[in-house]
């Protein structure tokens, strides 16, 4: 590595806040508003679609196979598009300017798709697929090179990023959620723009916070060279292509992880539209709206704190930065405020379908931690038997789902507890936390460096077919539910899922030996 890139790295850990460097604080909050933007607009693109023609707050009233089959291809390109995103910041743009012109064409995205008409709908869609193939992968790349000549330090650097990931997710979910579904679609959609914009422009003015790191593809891309060489050197070719093999079995069973994982934002949001009971009275919609307001107003509050914090250390060098970050957060204030108080101000208590997308994420952050700290015991579990329990514990969600459907026999009007909800949300964020990180982890583990770019893509392409599946699927909620139950449909998630668990178990031992002494 140059001497310019090493003074970087040294300039980047002068200044810390809560013992990591401000620095990752910038990349922390540039990648919650993307997130904010990405999961609140996700929230809403079914309801909006298969919502009445007419009312206050209505839709277009699109089928649901039509709706979820664009959704399916909306997630599918989200997973595509970071492999041509990767290239060109190696090749042409530099991981930085990747960053910006990303987010500035999601911000594009979610403006087109405030305007409600069909043709914006699919230019919008369009924005946000290409905007994320520039973003997504090289903000992970950035924290990569930083943190070059500190390896002991990633980990916990990637743990602070993945709780800015999770931080957005959350914040979108309930804000623009909520909005689109309350007040009108187009406030959501938009809201998640505005965000994203206000996130690109707080990224540009701290940039200098990097140093050099971003800019030059070159740097990087001899770099990697010399860490290739070095790698395929000691690795005989035999070893290479045994454990290609395992990235190969990996990326196959994550397929169908994600096309079940994925109905979150279709079939279960559906459930969660038409089928769950979310009108509370007397004592219940009392608690709810105070657990509610609570589960609110802490996570923004511990964020903030974080800024304080941040802006004891950077205010002075990038002010305008910080000023741009503080209006953001004055406005997340607000909008949480004003939330709040609607909420109280109204005498029935109805659970918004959209508010059940936060508990994947309040389930991360509670349990991610429990999880790591697994992995790093004496209890640790080897990759495929990981593989498998989190197929297992996908499935046995999708159970209680199917279970809790089970009362809505006959045709009668009515509908389940909130329960079977929460409970399938938990035991998804819990198959998440076993395959999500692991499957990434190990093709960094198994793949020598030249590799690494392609493969990557590769594992990419498969989870993006996993998304495109979860549509299609998730599109024949209606047809299967007509002709057999809601409950058979349930139960084919809970089946397959519970199925390639155990002959991925199974399979341990074929794993374990292509490996080759990886762990």
């Amino acid at each position: 590595m140059s001497s310019t890139a090493t003074t970087t790295q040294n300039d980047f850990f002068k200044d810390t806040v809560l013992g990591h460097p401000s620095g990752l604080f910038v990349m922390f909050f540039t990648e919650m508003w993307e997130r904010f933007s990405y999961y609140g607009m996700r929230a809403l693109l079914v309801l909006f679609l298969t919502a009445p023609l007419t009312g206050i707050n209505h839709g277009w009233e699109w089928t649901t196979e039509r709706a979820l089959g664009l959704y399916g291809t909306y997630t599918m390109g989200v997973y595509l598009t970071p492999v041509l995103g990767g290239v060109i910041a190696d090749r042409l743009l530099g991981y930085r300017w990747a960053v910006l012109l990303g987010a500035l064409i999601m911000t594009l995205g979610h403006a087109s798709m405030a305007l409600e008409t069909e043709f914006f709908l699919y230019v919008g869609l369009g924005c946000l697929m290409v905007g994320n193939g520039l973003f997504k992968p090289n903000m992970t790349s950035m924290i990569s090179n930083l943190y070059k000549e500190h390896p002991e330090k990633k980990d916990g650097a990637y743990s602070i990023f993945y709780m800015g990931v999770n931080a957005g997710a959350f914040l979108g979910i309930l804000l623009c959620g909520y909005i689109g579904e309350k007040v009108s679609y187009s406030w959501g959609f938009g809201l998640a723009g505005i965000f994203m914009f206000l996130g690109m422009l707080q990224f540009y003015f701290t940039q200098k916070i990097f140093g050099n790191v971003g800019l030059s593809p070159k740097n990087t891309k001899e770099l990697q060279k010399t860490e290739a060489v070095k790698e395929e050197v000691v690795t005989p070719r035999n070893v290479i292509i045994d454990r290609l093999i395992v990235v190969i079995i990996f990326s196959i069973f994550t397929i169908f992880f994600w096309a079940a994982f994925e109905q979150a934002g279709g079939s279960m949001t559906i459930f969660a539209d038409r089928y769950t009971q979310r009108v509370l009275e007397g004592n219940a919609g009392m608690t709810f709206k105070v657990i509610d307001a609570l589960l609110t107003i802490a996570p923004v509050a511990i964020i903030t704190y974080v800024l304080i914090k941040l802006f004891g250390k950077t205010f002075k060098r990038f002010s305008l930065g910080n000023i741009i970050l503080a209006t953001s957060f004055a406005a997340i204030w607000a909008l949480v405020i004003w939330r709040v108080n609607r909420e109280f101000s109204n005498d029935a208590t109805e659970v918004a379908a959209t508010w059940f997308g936060i508990l994947n994420s309040l389930f991360i952050i509670t349990l991610a931690p429990v999880f790591s700290k697994w992995w790093e015991s004496k209890y640790n579990l080897p990759g495929a038997i990981k593989f498998g329990l989190g197929l297992v514990l996908l499935g046995t969600g999708f159970g209680f789902l199917a279970y809790g459907s089970m009362e809505l026999t006959g045709g009668a009007d009515i509908k389940v507890s909130m329960i079977w909800l929460i409970l399938a949300y938990l035991f998804h964020t819990m198959g998440e936390l076993c395959i999500s990180p692991v499957g990434l982890s190990y093709v960094s583990k198994l793949v020598p460096p030249t590799w690494i770019g392609m493969m990557f893509g590769v594992y990419y392409l498969f989870i993006a077919m996993g998304n495109k599946l979860a549509g299609t699927m998730g599109g024949m909620i209606e047809e299967i539910t007509a002709k057999y139950s809601l409950t058979t449909f349930f139960l084919i998630f809970t089946i397959v899922p519970v199925g390639l668990g155990l002959v991925i178990t199974a399979l341990h031992p074929l794993v374990k030996k292509l490996m080759h002494g990886v762990k």
